[in-house]
């Protein structure tokens, strides 16, 4: 189902991130997402990501798919020129993958392949403009598809806890014009600058999925400060990490820290997306803590 019938019908709907592994043998993914996973309306499909070399984004849809899943498709356009990314689009229209979530994505510099030559032949803005035209029966040579055309739930991401806001404003209201049809954030840490960024970004119209990463430890929260654009953590946070370590260390505080994101955030926006990395086990705690199950 697209994620868009459900932000029509109201829903507030609950997605969660997961990576494919660096191999080919999915039944562990399949197993720990039918166990702790089958309470969310979508899970997304990471594609290479932080630029690290993994099975497919697209591959690995079509195994949760038939495992019984939603899923969303994420697109980077880091490792394809526009004729392969085309070419994905369509086969992901051919297996039923409906939903989409289009990023430029990680230089290869930052991942284990620091060798690799990026390609970025589009841009997040251009793969929904692509996805969009495709959708009308053209692809970008100006060549006439054969019908039927595609459909998509194209998804988009936006970071409101940039030091920018206006020119994350910006970005959005142009990927609203490429056809942007909802947007999952960036990890949101600070309810109150959340709350600030979606009274201006109303103006859009569009479903908007606060982003929620569990912070497991301060190492990983110092980490993400200081080398992931868009994040912002505060000090008091690191205060509430630090304050019992074997709390902590069991991944209790991150759970508590993460749900009342969720739920000091929720008045704001349409729904949430869980960024786990790894921790997918705790996400059925994180929604019974929040409210949401």
């Amino acid at each position: 189902m697209k994620v868009t019938e459900l932000f029509a019908k109201g829903e507030f709907v609950v997605t969660a991130e997961v990576a494919p592994p660096k191999g080919y043998n999915l039944d562990p993914l399949v197993a720990e997402a039918k166990e702790y996973l089958t309470g969310i309306h979508a899970i997304n499909v990471t594609d290479n990501q932080s630029s690290n070399m993994r099975a497919g984004s697209l591959a690995t849809c079509k195994v949760l798919k038939d495992a019984g899943f939603n899923t969303i498709f994420q697109m980077t356009c880091r490792d394809r020129n526009r004729m392969a990314l085309e070419s994905d689009l369509l086969s992901a229209a051919m297996l039923g993958i409906d939903n989409i979530l289009c990023l430029t994505g990680d230089h290869t510099k930052l991942g284990d392949h620091p060798q690799s030559k990026p390609v970025f032949d589009l841009d997040s803005v251009s793969l929904l403009h692509t996805a969009s035209l495709l959708e009308k029966g053209m692809d970008l040579g100006g060549n006439e598809l054969e019908a039927p055309y595609p459909s998509f739930a194209k998804g988009a991401v936006v970071s409101p806890c940039s030091d920018s806001v206006d020119a994350q404003l910006v970005k959005m209201e142009r990927k609203v014009a490429a056809g942007a049809e909802y947007f999952q954030t960036q990890g949101v840490f600070e309810p109150e600058k959340f709350a600030a960024f979606m009274e201006k970004a109303k103006q859009f119209g569009k479903p908007v999925q606060v982003g929620i990463i569990i912070p497991k430890n301060v190492g990983m929260c110092r980490f993400m400060n200081n080398n992931i654009a868009g994040i912002s953590i505060p000090e008091s946070m690191f205060d509430e990490l630090k304050a019992d370590k074997e709390k902590t260390k069991a991944g209790i505080t991150g759970v508590e820290i993460a749900a009342r994101l969720i739920r000091e955030c929720k008045p704001y926006c349409q729904g949430v997306h869980i960024m786990s990395l790894g921790w997918e086990s705790k996400i059925p705690q994180i929604l019974e803590l929040a409210g949401l199950k």
